[in-house]
């Protein structure tokens, strides 16, 4: 939920696959602290919100709560909007349908479509990449020999995801991690983002480096498939760097808030 504050850019943040809102705990601290206006979205189905697996038939129905969260924002207000992982694909939706409400998008070590390909291209890309090995415990349904759906594995967790972070928030994250679907299907319809709309945006991707589970070389491929008007690079984040390195990564937010009004 936001803060009280009255000063400062509002920040949205946006989780990836299989975590929810609670992922961003260190930073909304770092930037509240700071003055920010700072929100979290549970998408369909994550975290703490109410419904099952089953009930989140299409990506509309994964990303409703972001878009509800943003349409009851006032019309005057600006917002940057922070997509981690598979939440990029979140954030550039929310931005085709919003974009007089975003003032920049920024993507961690996310998906970043473009306007010209459906986004199942990265997405096939990124799988493309994986070896069985990557996999681990991870459990995953299929559907026309494609993965519908996964469970993070503890160990998966712990050896890919989180090898950066503290004790912890591995702990943590094993208490909350909820299986997702990847909406391939949906990912795969002509014309989601247009020129007009989600292209007219500023964006802005941060590469993590050590990031086991979207290595650096794929997030380089995104960039080449979709150039952004800036990129970061932190060295040693590891792929959750909202835990890892959240006071460096917080205080890039507050400066990305400042440079793009």
């Amino acid at each position: 939920m936001p803060t009280t504050a009255t000063s400062g850019k509002h920040l949205v943040l946006v989780h990836g696959l299989c975590h929810g809102a609670w992922s961003w705990y260190k930073v909304m601290t770092h930037l509240r602290s700071t003055g920010h206006r700072v929100s979290a979205v549970d998408l369909g189905g994550s975290g703490v919100h109410p419904s099952r697996l089953e009930e989140i038939a299409t990506f509309a129905d994964y990303i409703r709560p972001l878009l509800q969260f943003l349409q009851s924002l006032s019309t005057d207000e600006r917002v940057v909007l922070v997509g981690h992982s598979f939440g990029g694909l979140a954030i550039s939706m929310a931005m085709e349908k919003f974009p007089h409400i975003v003032s920049v998008g920024v993507f961690v070590t996310a998906y970043m479509p473009n306007c010209n390909n459906p986004p199942i291209v990265q997405m096939t890309q990124y799988f493309k990449n994986l070896t069985p090995e990557m996999y681990m415990d991870c459990r995953f349904t299929f559907r026309n020999g494609l993965p519908a759906s996964t469970e993070l594995g503890a160990s998966y967790l712990g050896t890919m995801m989180y090898r950066n972070c503290q004790p912890e928030d591995l702990a943590l994250a094993n208490t909350l991690i909820r299986p997702s679907w990847f909406f391939l299907e949906d990912m795969s319809k002509d014309s989601l983002l247009t020129k007009d709309k989600y292209g007219s945006i500023s964006r802005v991707y941060v590469v993590c480096e050590g990031d086991d589970v979207m290595d650096e070389k794929f997030q380089r491929f995104i960039i080449e498939d979709s150039p952004p008007n800036e990129v970061k690079s932190f060295p040693g984040a590891g792929h959750m760097i909202m835990l890892s390195k959240s006071k460096d990564i917080s205080l890039y937010l507050q400066e990305i808030a400042t440079r793009y009004p």
